[in-house]
């Protein structure tokens, strides 16, 4: 199966009435954040495939359609949410999906620094966390694996990530990857500005790969 990544910024590349030619054998998009949901919608509609993401820590426009924390006055209705369109992008935060033979989760969100929208604290990422576990070991009970790829908008503590607060990434990822083993953990929020900079790294049995502007991958569906 072959997966566009995308996170962080809206690439030209993509961006552009070459992508049915460019993207025809992609099987399914996953964005890791930070990118608008208009932007999911020309994705999907020219590629006809489904796309996954998660909300990173910007670009929040429309979040309150996904996460009812967020919800204010007349968003607290279920009855606005039946009657506006959401976008046909799916929103896996905290939850996990099947497509095709692959299970796939979200833990969207950057760690707190300054308390903006979609900020957590490891503590809260730790909750975040423990929402997957029933799922997660269903998955382990019936299928033999927990999971295949987590999808996240920062990236795990000490891979990737950066010494400012904004950028550091989260150490219950690397716990997330030690006792549930995915394949791939497909984060963005960390900007590549250098070709040659570092994109994918091995912790363990995952494949930690940082999907700033987009990068394809190639994935044997679960067995």
């Amino acid at each position: 199966m072959k997966i566009l990544c995308i996170s962080d910024h809206i690439d030209s590349i993509i961006y552009s009435m070459q992508i049915k030619c460019r993207y025809k054998d992609i099987d399914l998009v996953i964005s890791a954040g930070d990118l608008r949901l208009s932007y999911y919608d020309f994705i999907m509609s020219n590629l006809n495939k489904p796309l996954y993401f998660v909300f990173g820590n910007h670009k929040l426009n429309g979040i309150e359609y996904y996460k009812k924390e967020y919800r204010r006055d007349i968003y607290s209705s279920p009855l606005w949410n039946k009657l506006h369109f959401k976008g046909g992008a799916t929103h896996i935060d905290q939850k996990i999906k099947r497509y095709k033979n692959l299970f796939i989760a979200g833990l969207g969100g950057s760690l707190w620094y300054n308390g903006g929208g979609n900020q957590f604290t490891e503590a809260g990422m730790f909750l975040k966390m423990i929402k997957l576990l029933p799922g997660l070991i269903f998955n382990k009970i019936v299928y033999g694996r927990f999971i295949d790829i987590l999808v996240t908008h920062s990236p795990p503590y000490g891979i990737h990530d950066k010494e400012d607060r904004c950028h550091r990434g989260f150490k219950v990822f690397l716990l997330f990857m030690r006792l549930f083993k995915p394949r791939y953990l497909i984060h963005g929020h960390i900007h590549l500005y250098n070709v040659n900079e570092n994109r994918i790294d091995k912790y363990l049995d995952t494949l930690v790969v940082n999907a700033y502007n987009h990068h394809t991958i190639e994935i044997r569906e679960g067995i």
